[in-house]
């Protein structure tokens, strides 16, 4: 043991070694494991021989502990601490940083992102019927039929799909599968489920159903749907009746030339006249559309149902009539039925049918077979028994609804009434591809693709009409969901994929691609197959890499000529603007890819990029905007964002006739294009829009069409050469040459026709007042002066020239701006109209109507309002009138701006809101300062290209 003598006086130890086993611990290193250390401190007893004495053990024990007192050892070579590969081994990649580089916030190492922004089923569910057998079915388009399910906002869509849903896979709320439409309670995606369901008769039937939105924001979907359907179900609340959105989809419906039925919702016992008042409102405004009496809806015609979707019923007149032959024994069905409906009583007593209500007792057939519920327990033990309803008595101290719904599930059964009107009134893809190829074909009709299309053979070419693509679960990539036409699309197969800019004259918008997936979409799975052929909905990946909105797929083997299928033509427009921004620049290539993303997940969204470099998004309403900016940030970008204000679209028009024929050279001064501007008449651009005129049309038609309903010259549109800015534009280029009046070569002019028409659609897309679009305005070709050389007329001289002449007699036709109006729909209670009004009037809105509504203690109000002052009117109605009134608003209509923008004398104050004559000029001057432009209004200071136009008196 130590003594004092052996330690200085700092308290080292000073005498000799002392043999201790303690010694090679010394050397072991701090962070060791216990494990090592055990193993270090037996090391010297490795190779000991038990038969060799204990003298030179301890010699060989003492050699191995020795340490030398004057050994130096180097900073270098002395390790304090274990390394990185000692502590994780030699595999593993290691990086040593002197400082944090990474906030607290953040874990060294991230856990696994999961990206879930659909639901989405994990496994295939069980269903009532056999998948191979849904398949299979695919190959008969006879027992096909392509439905989208349309209607307005909250009247049961969605919940009619449930009912169906829930009939084939026992599951509820199936068809809402986007986050946020669970979130916020309304659909904001269409959904397509695929569905085996069977009639009253007992047949199956293979049912493609689409699940459309019903808020006035989202007609975009609604409008893709119907594309690839061959009839709609409209569903309307009885309570609520026909609503402006439900309006637009038939007005919509009817232009596209698809078969209408409908189911009337949420039927209560004493609801017969609301009911047979809903029908008739449906019926009034189709035939103000259309007075074809085969479009009338009846339910004696069987393309009426009765639904309550909260009680998962749907039945039509023959569907129940038949009901009651199966539990009371067999009679005529159709006799029954014809009597459920309409001024005919039932006398109990004598069991017979009778048009004179001979008691004040007696209901109507329809009320008393079909609406009147069960209501007194006491004799409803006693009835249930007749109707062989078998009930546990715990279950008769239910509520009533309940209750009601488990009764009416043993009575009715499946609603096979819905399935009944859908296959009788709806046609199948071999009757509907007819009607389907000659509204949307792009091509000639008598070409063998198309004759193979219109006969939905699956033996032809493959062509695939896509219509939009829906993003994954994962939002990292999309599939395209279309219809094939005909042919057979196969997993694996190579394919033409054309854009919505593809034409046989340019090729440029085509691409190759594989098939790498082919799905048949169940909203929530989807059920994947080898093979699809002709007249049915299917669901592709791998071909959505150049796809934007819609898209043609052709089959590589066809020798003819592509056409294209015609983009979908929407519903309202996008007319409300904001500009994006990253917050950290460094984020814009996200955003871009972002933006993308989006575009092709909306159908109307659209995207530009300003001349002052401002990325702006183009949608249909606010409600849409937060859909979009969610998406934006969240699934496809995943950065912050910054959102300007938002602002509107303008249009520019013209009140009158150019005052000077206008004239403008081209740069090489070799070629003259004189043109005049006026204004188009009153509903020519209407018609172009929705489709009722096209260039399509034989030069006939469409004369004799603008004799008739505009007073024009049979002859006159004949010479129209194009629509502007594009094939549904709202503007007009004729040729007014006539070669008795002008010295004009004919020959000459058709030469140089396609550059005047492009100069024509290009001034057509950005005007001279702030680079908004033209509107309302016919530009005739009054005289030209062209160079015989080919070389001296090309697209480089005339395409600029065209436009500046363009210009020039539009700002000479005494040039005004359009902006875009909303037609606002509000529901309040009486004491709230007053605050409505003040409202309203705050914004530039005006009242158009004010009406009660019947079977309600509401009253309507309609009114117009301004899209660039209805920003927060929402909010700002609900605010005034305590939530009480609820308002939906959709685009209308153009209007002009009041005052002339080209003005200078108006003086405009800053921070000051500009009126009355006032408000053109400072609208004009505030886009074009956004847009980067000069506050000169002027042609000449307007264009890029080179020259200038003359005025010729």
């Amino acid at each position: 043991m130590a003594s004092f003598e052996d330690y200085d006086e700092f308290g080292n130890y000073i005498s000799g070694d002392v043999e201790s086993d303690e010694d090679e611990d010394m050397q072991q290193d701090t962070f060791g494991s216990a494990q090592g250390q055990q193993q270090q401190a037996l090391a010297p007893l490795e190779g000991f021989d038990d038969e060799q004495p204990a003298g030179a053990d301890s010699m060989a024990l003492m050699e191995i502990d020795e340490v030398p007192i004057d050994a130096v050892i180097y900073h270098e070579d002395k390790q304090y601490y274990p390394s990185a590969q000692d502590v994780y081994g030699a595999d593993v990649e290691t990086l040593v940083q002197e400082e944090d580089a990474q906030p607290l916030s953040e874990p060294i190492i991230a856990p696994i992102k999961v990206r879930k922004w659909a639901v989405e089923e994990k496994d295939i569910p069980e269903t009532r019927y056999d998948k191979g057998f849904l398949l299979n079915m695919l190959s008969f388009p006879e027992v096909v039929r392509n439905v989208a399910v349309v209607g307005h906002l909250h009247h049961g869509k969605t919940a009619l799909m449930d009912m169906s849903a829930f009939e084939t896979h026992k599951l509820l709320r199936y068809t809402d599968t986007h986050i946020l439409s669970r979130e916020c309670d309304i659909s904001i995606k269409s959904s397509p489920m695929s569905l085996v369901l069977s009639t009253t008769a007992g047949k199956s039937h293979l049912v493609h159903l689409i699940d459309t939105p019903g808020h006035v924001n989202f007609v975009d979907e609604v409008a893709s749907a119907i594309r690839l359907a061959d009839g709609v179900v409209l569903v309307v609340d009885v309570l609520e009746g026909v609503m402006v959105n439900a309006e637009a989809i038939i007005r919509h419906t009817l232009q596209e030339n698809v078969k209408i039925t409908l189911v009337v919702n949420k039927i209560e016992p004493d609801a017969f006249y609301k009911i047979k008042h809903t029908i008739e409102e449906v019926n009034t405004f189709i035939s103000s559309i259309n007075p074809d009496p085969e479009l009338r809806l009846s339910p004696e015609r069987g393309n009426v149902a009765f639904a309550s979707t909260d009680m998962g019923r749907c039945l039509t007149l023959t569907s129940f009539a038949q009901m009651y032959a199966d539990t009371y024994g067999k009679f005529d069905v159709k006799s029954f039925a014809d009597r459920l409906w309409g001024d005919i009583y039932f006398d109990a007593d004598s069991g017979k049918f009778t048009r004179k209500q001979a008691d004040p007792e007696w209901n109507r057939t329809f009320v008393h077979f079909i609406l009147e519920p069960f209501e007194e327990t006491d004799d409803l033990r006693e009835t249930l028994e007749r109707l062989g309803i078998k009930l546990k008595a715990v279950m008769f101290k239910m509520d009533v609804r309940p209750l009601l719904k488990a009764i009416l599930d043993q009575f009715f059964g499946p609603s096979t009434g819905l399935v009944d009107m859908i296959v009788e009134h709806i046609p199948s893809p071999v009757e509907g591809a007819k009607a389907e190829v000659e509204n949307t074909y792009t091509g000639p009709l008598t070409s063998d693709l198309a004759s193979s299309m219109r006969s939905c053979d699956s033996e032809g070419s493959t062509m695939v009409h896509i219509i939009k693509p829906y993003h994954t679960t994962d939002a990292q990539s999309f599939r395209a969901f279309g219809r094939v036409m005909s042919g057979v699309v196969r997993k694996g197969m190579e394919i033409k994929v054309l854009g919505e800019g593809y034409s046989p004259e340019d090729e440029e918008d085509m691409m190759k691609a594989v098939v790498d997936d082919v799905w048949i979409s169940e909203s929530r799975y989807f059920l994947p197959a080898e093979e699809v052929p002709a007249g049915n909905l299917v669901l592709l990946g791998g071909v959505d890499t150049s796809i934007t909105k819609s898209a043609t797929l052709a089959s590589t083997d066809i020798d003819e000529d592509l056409f294209i299928f015609r983009p979908v033509k929407h519903i309202t427009q996008s007319v409300l603007k904001i500009a994006v921004e990253p917050i950290a620049p460094s984020d814009l290539p996200k955003m871009l890819s972002g933006l993308r993303s989006v575009n092709k997940s909306y159908p109307l969204l659209s995207t530009k990029v300003e001349e002052s470099g401002e990325h702006v998004i183009i949608r249909t309403g606010e409600l849409y905007l937060d859909c979009v900016m969610h998406d934006l940030r969240r699934l496809f970008s995943e950065i912050e964002i910054k959102v300007s204000d938002p602002v509107t679209r303008f249009c520019e028009t013209v009140l009158e006739t150019s005052a000077l024929k206008c004239y403008a050279d081209t740069p090489n001064k070799k070629n003259k294009i004189t043109m005049i501007a006026e204004p188009l008449e009153r509903g020519v651009a209407e018609d172009i829009e929705t489709g009722r005129v096209t260039m399509r049309m034989s030069a006939k038609e469409r004369g004799k069409l603008f004799e008739e309903k505009y007073q024009w010259d049979l002859l006159a549109p004949r010479s129209i050469w194009a629509f502007g800015p594009d094939e549904n534009g709202a503007n007009i280029l004729p040729d007014d040459t006539l070669p008795p009046v002008t010295q004009v070569d004919k020959k000459l002019l058709g030469s140089v026709k396609e550059h005047i028409k492009q100069g024509f659609q290009w001034g057509a897309r950005e005007g001279p007042l702030c680079d908004e679009p033209l509107r309302n305005v016919k530009f005739r070709i009054l005289d030209t002066s062209l160079a015989q050389e080919p070389i001296f007329r090309g697209g480089g001289q005339i395409v600029p020239t065209a436009r500046r002449v363009c210009y020039s007699s539009f700002l000479m036709a005494t040039p005004r701006l359009m902006e875009p109006i909303y037609y606002v729909e509000v529901q309040a209670p009486a004491d709230c109209i007053s605050a409505v009004y003040t409202v309203l009037a705050r914004r530039r809105g005006h009242v158009t109507q004010d009406i009660p509504k019947a079977g309600s203690p509401l009253y309507t109000v309609k009114a117009l309002i301004p899209v660039i002052d209805a920003n927060g009117f929402e909010t700002d109605l609900r605010t005034a009138t305590q939530g009480q009134a609820f308002c939906l608003q959709v685009f209308d209509h153009w209007s002009i701006v009041p005052g002339d923008p080209t003005d200078t004398s108006i003086k405009l104050r800053p921070l000051e809101p500009a009126s009355g004559q006032a408000l053109a000029r400072d609208l004009v001057l505030k886009t074009r300062r956004r847009k980067g432009l000069g506050d000169q209004i002027s042609f000449v200071h307007a264009l890029s290209a080179s020259g200038h136009a003359d005025l010729l008196g």
